[in-house]
């Protein structure tokens, strides 16, 4: 009774702040959007986070016939890209996409703000885990063989955004849990990295499912595993990319981009091409109750990041 009564309870929290969002969405102002907007990301062109951007900018576009355009600032782990977005005038006119990564970036202090202070979640628009990928020549096709294969050499690794991303606490994560010997190498960026692991610079990637899936069309590299729940529930490695706003957003501007972008994403087309690129779109969820998901997500974080002793 009490397991019935407790969902309800949360099937009824999620309709009244579904409500609010609708209501706020109505109220949109009437001056907005009125000219371009544009949509910050921390990698490189070519990365799943540059696709989810684009098809994010799509949405909008055919909402509102204004133009948006996605503005690549890689470099420094994502923190390049979270500076130039925290210091934008919360108007509605800077969106910023990204997921742990941001909160990755605070748990470890590698920006000089509070990032659930200085940012307001506005709508989380796809999922998907990570794929370790390797070069064809490593002799290893499991975790259980790169683990002894590292014995010998470490092995060296990339992937997403550089040091102190989600990649590299994950990846140092499954090494502790594992034995895995390995060092990380910085790119900016899975394009990048993957190019690297295809040249034979480095003997490891792990980028997103939509850059991995890609990469083993190619030929060039085998995938290993994934780094999700299901394969690896020990340490698990998923992406979810959000949009964040400068604090003091107006909320019916959030609310509208959210119900917007997250009715885009969860169309059939779109979600047909997710799906075909190993992504899903994330069922719709009001920006109230997104951010009380990301202060428990950023709460686990800090707590594995005192955990391994990671310092940047």
């Amino acid at each position: 009774m009490n397991t019935v009564m407790t969902r309800f309870g949360q099937w009824l929290t999620f309709v009244v702040l579904a409500a609010s969002t609708v209501a706020l969405a109505q109220q949109k102002p009437a001056d907005y959007p009125t000219r371009p907007i544009r949509i910050i990301i921390g990698v490189a062109p070519g990365a799943g986070a540059d696709y989810v951007a684009k098809l994010t900018s799509d949405i909008l576009i055919k909402q509102w016939g204004q133009n948006v355009v996605v503005d690549p600032r890689p470099g420094g782990g994502g923190v390049i890209a979270s500076g130039i977005a925290a210091k934008a005038p919360p108007d509605g006119y800077t969106l910023y996409q990204n997921g742990f990564g941001l909160l990755f970036q605070g748990a470890t202090k590698r920006v000089d703000f509070d990032v659930m202070k200085t940012f307001e979640p506005v709508v989380r628009t796809t999922s998907q885990p990570y794929i370790l990928l390797a070069h064809l020549n490593l002799a290893a096709t499991s975790v259980k063989e790169l683990v002894a294969l590292s014995a010998a050499k470490p092995l060296t690794y990339a992937g997403s955004s550089g040091v102190g991303s989600s990649v590299h606490i994950g990846m140092e994560r499954l090494a502790r849990v594992s034995g895995l010997k390995a060092k990380y190498v910085a790119y900016k960026g899975s394009s990048p990295a993957i190019l690297a692991l295809m040249g034979g610079e480095i003997n490891m990637a792990a980028t997103s499912a939509m850059s991995a899936v890609a990469a083993v069309k190619t030929g060039k590299v085998r995938a290993i595993t994934s780094l999700g729940q299901k394969r690896v529930a020990v340490m698990p490695v998923t992406n979810q990319y959000n949009i964040w706003v400068p604090a003091k957003t107006p909320p019916a501007i959030i609310a509208t981009l959210n119900q917007v972008i997250s009715g885009g994403m969860n169309s059939p087309d779109i979600e047909k091409q997710l799906l075909s690129r190993g992504s899903e779109a994330v069922d719709p969820m009001p920006p109230k109750q997104l951010k009380v998901e990301i202060e428990r997500d950023y709460a686990d974080i800090q707590k594995s990041v005192k955990e391994l002793g990671l310092t940047f």
